[in-house]
């Protein structure tokens, strides 16, 4: 019986730095071999470093209480494709959400987060935002390489012309709200920013705005951060002082003793289920305070 190797808080980092910082493979793969000892070692610790999308589905895909489509819509920079999913059984207007995916795209956990969204009374828009480039790939590094080339302005301003197309639409109650993760809570910041129509932002674990920015805000901001996410967490106290000094309405909330991307079911290292469930349940209830 093989003994599978313990997950360390050096691996993680050094996982995290591959997925945010390089994308160096083969020293990533070199470094980990090294923490975990052997090659098959290491190759077991990336298994579980890594997301495992057959664990996605929570809600499935044809679950009879939501209905989901593939969208398009147009944007600044060329058409953009999403995945909209709203409850089945909805009997009129409802508040919307863009939700906003990790450097990976539009994969199987953010349809499904899409899709828990949904059931609690939302019209959802999951944006594709490598569109422009062709759409999300299946390979993860090809993904993360093309979220890197894009080009950041393009990107939130496809963000706003989201917002607008799910303001517009004649199922949405005209209010709409953002959540994003790791890449997409620095995206969803960006969006308070620069889409004015935006009422309500979430961000898990996003790097912020320029401080400079924030005046420009006029979303409710949620805040959520892990406490051991040294590297995100060095642009809270900034953010956090510009907010203040702005008088904009904003919570925080830090999960101590849980890593980035706690929220992620489907990446075995680093998903912390008390933290995400506590998370998103206090989500879900700022963003029908808000948006309804």
């Amino acid at each position: 019986m093989t003994t599978m190797p313990k997950i360390t808080p050096e691996m993680i980092r050094l996982y995290d730095e591959y997925t945010h910082v390089t994308l160096d493979r083969r020293g990533f793969l070199a470094k980990l071999t090294t923490l975990a000892g052997s090659t098959a070692a290491a190759t077991a610790v990336l298994s579980m470093l890594e997301n495992n999308y057959a664990q996605a589905a929570l809600v499935a895909a044809d679950d009879p209480r939501i209905k989901g489509e593939t969208v398009k819509f147009s944007g600044p920079n060329g058409e953009i494709s999403g995945y909209l999913v709203k409850p089945a059984d909805s009997p009129g207007k409802l508040p919307a959400v863009v939700v906003v995916h990790e450097n990976r795209g539009l994969n199987p956990h953010i349809q499904d987060v899409a899709r828990r969204v949904a059931l609690e009374g939302f019209l959802v828009l999951a944006v594709d935002f490598l569109s422009p480039a062709g759409g999300t790939p299946r390979d993860e590094d090809k993904a993360r390489e093309m979220i890197g080339a894009l080009d950041p302005t393009k990107a939130v301003a496809d963000g706003v012309a989201a917002v607008a197309y799910l303001k517009s639409r004649p199922d949405s109650n005209g209010k709409v709200g953002a959540v994003g993760f790791c890449w997409g809570g620095g995206m969803v910041n960006r969006l308070a920013v620069n889409a004015p129509d935006l009422s309500a932002a979430v961000a898990y674990y996003g790097p912020q705005p320029d401080p400079k920015d924030v005046p420009r805000i006029k979303a409710k901001l949620m805040l959520h951060y892990a406490g051991k996410d040294e590297r995100i967490n060095a642009g809270i106290a900034a953010y956090e002082a510009a907010l203040k000094a702005a008088n904009i309405p904003y919570t925080v909330f830090m999960y101590e003793g849980v890593d980035h991307a706690f929220n992620n079911d489907t990446n075995a290292a680093r998903y912390n289920k008390e933290a995400a469930d506590l998370a998103f349940g206090r989500t879900i209830e700022f963003l029908k305070e808000t948006l309804s």
